[in-house]
């Protein structure tokens, strides 16, 4: 006669439970780390200059150095966005420190209103964290009508301290870059006031 097997004491189950439950929250912790991933990183780039990535600063800077620096300029767009889009102009030599505007033109040649949005970087890398934009297009989302054309400013300084660093010092030249990709504008919040004269409901 076979004996049925014993039946798992309450610790033993409250042992399993904790187990299945810290498996369960470390998966669910991974996916939830996978997603913010890409965010975090971007972010981190922004503040650090990270990989090419340009800074934003509020203000402008108060020091200028009496010594120039190559600024080039370069534009591009995905596939799946029908725009032109070029520099104004190719190059500057502002001095360091100095607070300057170039603009870009961008054109809708499709028969439909589109939106991109551009990414950027500066090249090479290790000057990007002394390339500071207090305001730039790439900031937001950018929507053109059909054949529009528009000119968008970017104010930017080099950083004085990029003359200090042994692995910048030397860079004579450095180069902003941008590429607009297509993506969906974004849609406003409808904040339509009722007849009776009561606040809207917002539904989240």
């Amino acid at each position: 006669m076979t004996g049925h097997p014993a039946r798992p004491t309450p610790q033993a189950e409250r042992r399993n439970g904790v187990i299945v439950g810290a498996c369960v929250a470390f998966v669910v912790g991974m996916v939830g780390m996978a997603y913010a991933a890409v965010p975090l990183y971007d972010m981190f780039c922004k503040v650090t200059g990270y990989n090419g990535t340009t800074k934003r600063v509020e203000q402008a800077s108060d020091t200028i150095l009496d010594k120039t620096i190559r600024i080039t300029f370069d534009a591009n767009t995905s596939g799946d966005l029908p725009w032109r889009f070029t520099p104004v102009v190719r190059e500057i030599s502002p001095k360091i420190g100095e607070t300057v505007q170039v603009a870009f033109k961008a054109k809708n040649l499709a028969d439909v209103p589109t939106t991109g949005q551009a990414v950027f970087n500066v090249t090479p890398m290790q000057g990007a964290a002394y390339f500071n934009k207090v305001q730039c297009f790439c900031f937001t989302e950018t929507t053109l009508q059909p054949g529009e054309e528009l000119e968008m400013p970017v104010v930017f300084f080099v950083d004085p301290e990029i003359v200090k660093a042994a692995e910048t010092k030397d860079i004579g030249t450095l180069t902003l870059s941008y590429t607009f990709y297509a993506r969906q504008p974004s849609k406003p919040v409808a904040a339509l006031k009722p007849k009776d004269g009561t606040a809207p409901d917002r539904k989240l």
